[in-house]
């Protein structure tokens, strides 16, 4: 009797899906230790704020963020790989629940339709932004003259050029690009083994990973 109470108790409980997700930004996310950069949308970096309809500044970041957790909270989350971007991150097609997180992140005006590499969300994109959704509620900086901007100016007093920190933490290694939140108070002690690179692709060959947000 013991063992049958057992396993009814099993049967309803709720049942957990048995992945390690992590939510970098509002296009990537680490999914049982591998990294996936969605395929097809520029978000709003971590930290990057977007105007509102009266000009003033919204966390337009931070609700990208939010919204790709949102999406992929206790859902069986799948990635398929399309290929390698320059920082050899997995570009993939990104599921939860079968849903495509990137046409949601779109539609719903929380990331760019990335029209560089794929016209794939470019009529999700048309519609959010004339239903004025989200980045488009006013004028708002696109995710890549955002990172350009931050870049150029970091380059300028970086050793060598070199302007990604490398910061040892009680979490890890954890490398932060100009754009991240973080990096103007963060300090880089060579003596402790924290060091500058040259690209991402450099930080996480070497083991460091970018911060996650959620």
């Amino acid at each position: 009797m013991k063992n049958i109470l057992t396993i009814l108790l099993l049967l309803i409980a709720p049942q957990s899906h048995a992945t390690d997700l992590r939510i970098v930004d509002g296009d990537t996310l680490v999914l049982n230790g591998t990294t996936y950069r969605i395929n097809g949308i520029d978000a709003p970096e971590s930290g990057q704020k977007c105007k509102s309809e009266r000009g003033k500044d919204w966390a337009c970041g931070d609700a990208a963020t939010n919204l790709l957790y949102e999406l992929t909270l206790n859902r069986k989350v799948t990635c398929n790989k399309l290929a390698l971007d320059p920082y050899n991150r997995i570009v993939a097609r990104c599921f939860a629940d079968g849903t495509d997180v990137a046409r949601n992140m779109v539609a719903n005006g929380r990331a760019w339709a990335f029209l560089k590499f794929s016209d794939e969300y470019e009529a999700d994109e048309k519609r959010a932004k004339k239903a004025g959704l989200g980045i488009w509620r006013g004028p708002s900086q696109p995710a890549w003259d955002y990172r350009a901007k931050r870049w150029d100016t970091a380059a300028q007093t970086a050793p060598k050029g070199c302007p990604i920190k490398g910061n040892i933490t009680a979490n890890g290694r954890i490398y932060h690009a100009p754009w991240s939140p973080w990096y103007k108070r963060t300090r880089i002690n060579t003596a402790k083994g924290e060091r500058w690179f040259c690209n991402e692709a450099e930080a996480v060959n070497a083991g460091w990973r970018a911060p996650h947000r959620r």
